[in-house]
């Protein structure tokens, strides 16, 4: 996910909410949207509002001066005229502005689900003023959205890369190595951890390439090249179902164009034909 051109981030609720605001609402996780020519698009706050549900509203920001929203809708069932779909089934299926913003929209509903009482002492949380961010009033404790680091590498050897199926992944897939940050580690060191205990190898000479947001939950997502230092393929697996060399011109089954691993494994590849043309 990205931040969209013309997109500009708030959190205060304005005193008046337009009726055409963009409204990214939540049923039991997954986004509710119309059908228009066959295709779903996002509703309005009207459109929501209509609904005659009990609602939670956050707001986004504005998209080239339209005001945008989350919100969370109670509803026994999925009204007649509404779809609800995961996020991941709507790749292409919406313009890609409005799935930056559903995903951002996802994030901070889970949040706000998830966060209503301290974990210190239990009291219920306030909201916390000039900032998106709960507070206890009774012991003070703040709590902000949460984002999770983790890291991504592609490593290479000579024309090479590696690529591994993990058990979740549909059908043959095959992407790059992933895994979360743990407390007190930097991102180059999770890199070398993470290939290390995925696949047995040692890796050197670690090239950021880019990052993405990432609302599966709430992930931001850390990519980097690296090249192989060592060591044979010895899959854990526990987590990965099979990891494979593949040259440049054999490649399996890939991600979603929508997803860095895939930026990631194709902007490498490129360069790795351009340099042994």
């Amino acid at each position: 996910m990205y931040t969209p051109e013309g997109f500009h981030p708030g959190h205060v609720l304005p005193a008046n909410a337009t009726d055409d605001a963009y409204a990214f609402a939540f049923r039991n996780g997954k986004l509710l949207t119309r059908s228009q020519d066959a295709a779903p698009v996002v509703p309005t706050l009207r459109d929501v509002t209509a609904l005659d549900a009990a609602r939670t509203l956050h707001y986004l920001g504005d998209l080239d001066g339209r005001p945008c929203y989350a919100a969370t809708v109670n509803l026994d069932g999925v009204p007649e005229g509404w779809q609800e779909s995961g996020l991941r089934a709507l790749f292409f299926r919406l313009p890609d502005p409005m799935i930056a913003l559903a995903g951002r929209a996802f994030q901070i509903v889970d949040w706000d689900a998830t966060h209503r009482y301290c974990g210190r002492c239990a009291t219920a949380l306030i909201d916390r003023a000039g900032e998106r961010a709960r507070e206890c009033p009774a012991c003070g404790l703040v709590m902000y959205p949460r984002v999770s680091p983790a890291m991504m590498a592609l490593v290479i050897r000579d024309r090479e890369i590696l690529l591994a199926r993990a058990p979740r992944f549909p059908g043959a897939m095959y992407s790059a190595l992933a895994g979360f940050v743990e407390p007190g580690e930097s991102i180059e060191d999770c890199v070398r951890r993470e290939v290390r205990e995925e696949v047995g190898i040692d890796v050197d000479r670690l090239e950021y390439f880019g990052s993405q947001s990432w609302p599966f939950p709430h992930s931001l997502m850390i990519a980097f090249t690296a090249h192989y230092a060592g060591g044979d393929l010895t899959p854990d697996l526990d987590e990965i179902a099979e990891a494979r060399w593949f040259a440049i011109d054999g490649l399996p089954d890939l991600p979603s164009p929508m997803s860095i691993a895939r930026r990631l494994i194709d902007a490498t590849v490129a360069r790795l034909a351009r340099k042994s043309a």
